[in-house]
């Protein structure tokens, strides 16, 4: 047997109980009628704890594994976790309906706003390059996915998909205005920069804090600041890269046409 044990905050080992100060912590035995709890017509006791620091998935799953790796549990016994938790997992389960329908929406809307195809698949790749950076720094981190990272990439795909919409339109506009393809990209690549740089610069700056939260709520804005954080990150620089790459590269096709052949077609046609 071992002598029960606190935790003090500002110390880094457990306390033993019977050494506390008992004007600091006060313990009392206390007796209340029995209850029997029921789930699934199986008994069951609830043990509860708050959750302060850390996010509550990866917290879980670290006790889903000591418990597995130190605890044999007698036959018929089981441990479920369930409270915030079991919301948090429904809450997931249904974003994985919603996230899929909210990025087709957007996809109608791209096609509705630049009457191609092409485009909006090339504005729509500003998707993935968002999720690359948000899944690295999740992964750096060591932040399990949640609900709050969830919202997370909504938000930073929605600000990658603005971006790509003002690369685009740009471009369009030189085009429509007589340049070439090349010049009409490097041109609009060159405009846009600013504005998508200071559009990312300023979430940044304004999330940076929450990175370092410790205090009460850190284990919402913790998830929600880090995927942000890398998900602008990864698609701000690749965006100024691959929007216009891939502009360039398929210009000539019909899909990509703003309503008008292009430069050097023109010439050709002309008698």
């Amino acid at each position: 047997a071992h002598t029960p044990a606190a935790r003090d905050r500002g110390s880094a080992s457990p306390t033993p109980i019977t050494q506390l100060d008992r004007e600091t912590i006060k313990i009392a035995d206390r007796t209340h009628p029995p209850q029997i709890r029921r789930d699934d017509v199986q008994r069951r006791v609830v043990i509860e704890a708050n959750v302060v620091g850390r996010d509550m998935g990866g917290l879980v799953a670290e006790i889903d594994r000591r418990i597995a790796e130190e605890i044999d549990l007698p036959a018929g016994y089981s441990v479920v976790f369930g409270g915030q938790f079991e919301n948090q997992q429904r809450a997931q389960q249904r974003l994985m309906i919603v996230v899929p329908l909210s990025l087709g929406l957007i996809f109608l809307l791209l096609y509705f706003a630049f009457h191609s195809v092409g485009q909006a698949l090339l504005i729509m790749l500003n998707v993935p390059l968002a999720l690359i950076g948000g899944v690295f720094a999740l992964w750096v981190s060591g932040i399990y996915l949640s609900v709050p990272g969830s919202i997370g990439f909504i938000a930073v795909f929605g600000i990658a998909v603005l971006n790509g919409v003002v690369m685009v339109n740009a471009i369009n506009q030189n085009r429509v205005g007589g340049q070439d393809p090349r010049t009409a990209v490097l041109d609009g690549a060159r405009s846009r920069l600013r504005p998508v740089l200071m559009t990312a610069l300023t979430t940044v700056l304004g999330l940076a804090p929450l990175l370092y939260a410790t205090g009460v709520g850190s284990e919402v804005q913790r998830p929600l600041a880090t995927v942000v954080v890398g998900g602008l990150a990864s698609s701000t620089l690749l965006t100024l890269i691959v929007v216009p790459t891939m502009y360039a590269f398929f210009s000539r096709r019909a899909d990509l046409a703003v309503g008008r052949p292009s430069v050097n077609q023109a010439e050709k046609t002309q008698p």
